[in-house]
C-alpha cells in the first residue's frame, strides 16, 4: 500500500494504492501552510479506505514549495558562492545575470579563486590552500553555512569542488555544501547559478521535510516518506535534505507519470489541465521527455535536468472576455469556488462556459443560463484553437500522437482536438498527479566528459554507470533493482 500526495498551486491531490490499484482518492484545497492540506488529504483516502495506518508501506510527496520560495522569493538563506576558475572566469562574476529582487534576497557572498580544469582535463591551475585559507575565515567570519562550490568543467574533473569541500566542512563541520558537478551540467554559469539555488534551499529544506515527517506521524503512518524529482523518479527524505533544488517541476512529471500508467501508453503527449495553466508535456518510453535548453527558474538561468514541458495560461479558473473570444492567462485560480459564475460568484471563467455548455456537473447551472450562446461558442472555439496551437508546438518532429489529458481541468475540452491522432480520458484523471507520485520509482543520473585517449570506451561508460548506481543508492534505491533507463553519449 502506497500514498501518493501532489501539492499543487491549487489543489493538494492523494490517492492510496494497492499496487497498480488506486483504493481512494481525494481533492483538498492547498492550505496557506500547505502541511494542514496534506493532513486533510491523509485524513480523506484512509477514511475512504477504511484502512489503518499501519499497512501503508510508504508514502510519496510532490510539492511546489522550493520552486514557489525562488519565485516568491521567500524563505531563502544567504549563501557563500565560491567559483574555482582563476584567472578566467574573472569578468562575468556569480550571479552576474540574476535579477536584482532575488540577488538581494538571497545576500550572496561570491569568492574566486585560482584553479579547474579544461574541457580535456589539462589543468587550468593549482588550487592552492593559501587561497582556501582566507576564503574559509570569512565564511566563518560572515556565518555563513549554507555554501556552493562550481569549478571550470567539474564534469571532466570533480576534484576541486571536493577538495575545497572537504576543506571548508573540516572548519564549519555543520555547513551545507553543494557541488556543482552534482547538481548541473555543462555550462559553468548555468550550473553554478544551478548550485547556488539549491544551497539557498538547503534549510527549508530542513523545515519542510521535518513537517511532512510530523505530518504523517500525528496519522500515524509511521513509514518511509519520499519526494519526488523532477525526472519521474523519488529521493530519500536526507537527500533532499542535500538537493531540494532536485524537485523543481516535479508537478507537471508526476501528471506524466500518472497519464502514462492510467492509458497504458508510453509514448504520448499529456496535457495537464489545472485551475491556472494547462501543462503540455511528452513521454518517451513512459517518462517524461528531458528540455536540452537552458532553464530558467525564477529569472535565474540554470541547466538542471527538467522535463519539457510548456505552460500555457488555461485552467478552469481563467477568465473569459465578455465576447468569449479570448481566454486568460489571467485566473482565480483555488478562489473559483467563491468568484466563478456557476459558485455564485461575478466572474466569467472557463469552468462557467463548461456548465453552461451542459458538460459539467459543478456548481449551479442556473447561475450561467443567462451568458449568451456566442460567448460560449466563441469560447469553445478558443480553448480548443489554444490547446491545437501549444500541442502542436511540443510534437517530437512534428509527428501526430495520441493525447492523454488529465487534471482537475481536463472537463476544458469537449471537442477532439486537431492536434491529436486520438485523445484519451482515463478514469481518474483528475488525480493523475498524485498517481504519478504513488507510483514513482528511486532514480539518479551521471554525467562525465571523458577523453577516450585516456580511458577506454567501455571502461568510461561503465565508470559512468558505476556512478549513476551509487548516488540511486543514496537517495535510497534498493540496489538489486537498479536499472539504466536512458543513456546519451555525445561526441565533442
Amino acid at each position: 500500500m502506497r500514498i501518493g500526495i501532489d501539492v499543487g498551486g491549487t489543489h493538494t491531490d492523494a490517492v492510496l494504492m494497492d499496487g497498480d490499484r488506486l483504493i481512494a482518492a481525494t481533492k483538498q484545497l492547498t492550505t496557506q501552510d500547505v502541511t494542514s492540506g496534506i493532513t486533510a488529504a491523509l485524513d480523506e483516502v484512509l477514511s475512504q479506505a477504511g484502512l489503518e495506518a499501519h499497512k501503508v508501506q510508504a508514502v510519496m510527496i510532490g510539492t511546489t514549495q522550493f520552486t514557489n520560495a525562488i519565485t516568491e522569493r521567500r524563505h531563502l538563506t544567504p549563501v557563500g558562492a565560491i567559483r574555482i576558475g582563476l584567472p578566467s572566469g574573472r569578468g562575468l562574476p556569480p550571479m552576474v545575470d540574476w535579477p536584482q529582487d532575488i540577488r538581494d534576497s538571497l545576500d550572496c557572498t561570491p569568492y574566486l579563486l585560482t584553479g579547474g580544469y579544461l574541457y580535456d582535463g589539462w589543468p587550468l591551475a593549482e588550487l592552492s590552500d593559501a587561497e582556501i585559507e582566507p576564503v574559509i575565515a570569512s565564511l566563518v567570519s560572515k556565518g555563513l553555512k549554507s555554501i556552493a562550490i562550481s569549478s571550470v568543467f567539474s564534469p571532466m574533473n570533480p576534484e576541486p569542488e571536493m577538495r575545497l569541500a572537504r576543506a571548508i566542512k573540516k572548519a564549519i563541520p555543520d555547513a551545507k555544501v553543494t557541488l556543482s558537478h552534482n547538481i548541473g551540467r555543462l555550462g559553468l554559469m548555468e550550473r553554478e547559478n544551478a548550485a547556488i539555488l539549491n544551497a539557498a534551499l538547503c534549510p527549508l529544506a530542513d523545515d519542510i521535510v521535518d513537517a511532512f515527517i510530523r505530518a504523517t506521524q500525528q496519522r500515524g503512518l509511521n513509514v518511509p516518506i519520499y519526494i519526488n524529482q523532477n525526472d519521474g523518479t523519488l529521493m530519500s527524505t536526507d537527500f533532499v535534505r542535500a538537493y531540494p533544488a532536485l524537485t523543481f517541476a516535479s508537478g507537471p512529471t508526476n501528471s506524466l507519470r500518472g497519464a502514462s500508467r492510467l492509458t497504458g501508453l508510453s509514448d504520448a503527449i499529456v496535457v495537464d489541465i489545472g485551475g491556472t495553466t494547462s501543462d503540455i508535456g511528452v513521454l518517451k518510453s513512459g517518462f517524461p521527455r528531458e528540455s536540452q535548453n537552458v532553464i530558467e527558474i525564477g529569472g535565474v538561468r540554470t541547466n538542471f535536468r527538467m522535463p519539457d514541458i510548456l505552460a500555457l495560461g488555461l485552467g478552469g479558473g481563467s477568465l473569459v472576455s465578455e465576447d468569449g473570444k479570448h481566454i486568460g492567462p489571467k485566473s482565480i485560480g483555488h478562489n473559483l469556488v467563491h468568484q466563478g459564475r456557476a459558485f455564485g460568484g461575478d466572474t466569467l471563467t472557463a469552468t462557467d462556459i463548461i456548465v453552461a455548455m451542459g458538460k459539467a456537473k459543478i456548481g449551479d447551472k442556473s447561475k450561467v443560463r443567462d451568458i449568451p450562446p456566442h460567448v460560449i461558442a466563441n469560447a469553445r472555439a478558443e480553448i480548443h484553437a489554444l490547446l491545437d496551437r501549444h500541442i502542436d508546438m511540443m510534437k517530437p518532429g512534428g509527428k501526430t500522437m495520441p493525447v492523454i489529458l488529465v487534471g482537475g481541468g481536463h472537463i476544458l475540452v469537449t471537442d477532439e482536438l486537431a492536434a491529436a491522432s486520438k485523445i484519451y480520458r482515463p478514469e481518474h484523471a483528475g488525480v493523475a498527479n498524485a498517481i504519478g507520485a504513488a507510483i514513482a520509482q528511486i532514480g539518479a543520473e551521471a554525467e562525465r566528459l571523458v577523453s577516450f585517449r585516456e580511458t577506454p570506451r567501455e571502461e568510461a561508460l561503465e565508470t559512468l554507470i558505476r556512478e549513476a548506481a551509487r548516488r540511486a543508492e543514496a537517495a535510497g534505491a534498493e540496489p538489486s533493482t537498479i536499472r539504466i533507463v536512458d543513456m546519451d553519449e555525445t561526441a565533442i
